[in-house]
C-alpha cells in the first residue's frame, strides 16, 4: 500500500504491516502515527496475556489504511 498526502505530495508506503506490528506490537503503531490502536493494543496486552499483540498483525494493514484515509491521504497504486 502507499499512500500520497494531497497538501504536499509526499508519499509514503506501508509495507510488511503484518511482520512489523507481530514484532513491535504497540510500537509499530506509534511510530506510524496510528494513536488509537496503539493505546488500545497496551491496554489489552496485560488483560488478554499478550493474545492481542497475536492477533493485532492480523488487523494492522486494515488499520493503517483506515487511519490514512481519515487523515485525508489518497491511496496511490504501486508502480510495478
Amino acid at each position: 500500500m502507499r499512500f500520497q498526502n494531497p497538501a504536499n505530495g509526499y508519499e509514503e508506503e506501508v509495507s510488511n504491516a503484518f511482520l512489523w506490528a507481530l514484532l513491535f506490537g504497540p510500537l509499530y503503531f506509534v511510530v506510524r502515527g496510528v494513536w488509537t490502536h496503539a493505546a488500545a493494543a497496551l491496554f489489552l496486552i496485560p488483560i488478554t496475556a499478550g493474545l492481542s499483540w497475536l492477533v493485532y498483525p492480523f488487523l494492522a494493514k486494515k488499520f493503517l489504511r483506515k487511519s490514512y484515509l481519515q487523515k485525508g491521504w489518497k491511496e496511490v497504486p504501486i508502480a510495478g
